[in-house]
């Protein structure tokens, strides 16, 4: 194959243009993709909420010690939370552009949703090192009316980190499925329905 053919080829294929996505289609488009962006203000909110909640708690802790602890884990939540939520904003932004005008474009808006499905579910189980701190401060911090063993101790750790473990990963999917899940499975099917 020469230049100009190969040229020729590639001009081609360049002018198959994507195929548009009706008025129609966006719209029914819009309203999932809205639906979620508006959970994800809700969820903002609700997570901001928490937050203040959890330092005005950290305020009335304690002894010192105690109070200091719980801030610093309460803390360090937070930036965990920063963080996946600096990736969250960035699809909310993605999801409030109106260029949705292509197949491609809504095929690479579902793929970073589905993206994101993976960093809600991290970020739930990023709470679990959380967990275990949280357990270890109650152990040592709550007064019991006898000590406790060592094995005692293990059991309440071991027993707190997988039930904390499987009830984050259930609560997470449950959450996901609940306000983003489903209107994720409905634009999927508009997908399908555009590539036929």
């Amino acid at each position: 194959m020469n230049i100009d053919e190969l040229k020729n080829v590639w001009n081609d294929d360049v002018s198959q243009e994507t195929p548009e996505i009706s008025i129609e289609q966006r719209n029914k488009i819009n309203l999932p993709l809205e639906k979620i962006r508006k959970n994800m203000r809700m969820e903002f909110w609700f997570v901001i909420g928490v937050f203040i909640f959890s330092f005005i708690v950290c305020a009335f802790c304690r002894p010192f010690k105690l109070q200091f602890y719980i801030t610093v884990l309460v803390a360090s939540m937070l930036v965990v939370t920063i963080f996946f939520f600096s990736k969250f904003f960035r699809l909310y932004n993605d999801i409030s552009n109106p260029m949705l005008k292509t197949y491609d474009s809504l095929k690479d808006l579902v793929m970073q949703v589905n993206l994101n499905k993976q960093y809600y579910l991290s970020y739930y189980l990023s709470f679990v090192p959380f967990i275990v701190c949280e357990m270890i401060i109650v152990i040592e911090f709550i007064p019991w009316p006898q000590p406790m063993s060592e094995m005692k101790i293990a059991v309440v750790l071991i027993s707190s980190v997988t039930i904390g473990l499987f009830v984050l990963f259930i609560s997470g999917k449950f959450w996901f499925y609940r306000y983003y899940g489903r209107y994720i499975v409905h634009i999927e099917e508009l997908l399908k329905e555009l590539k036929r």
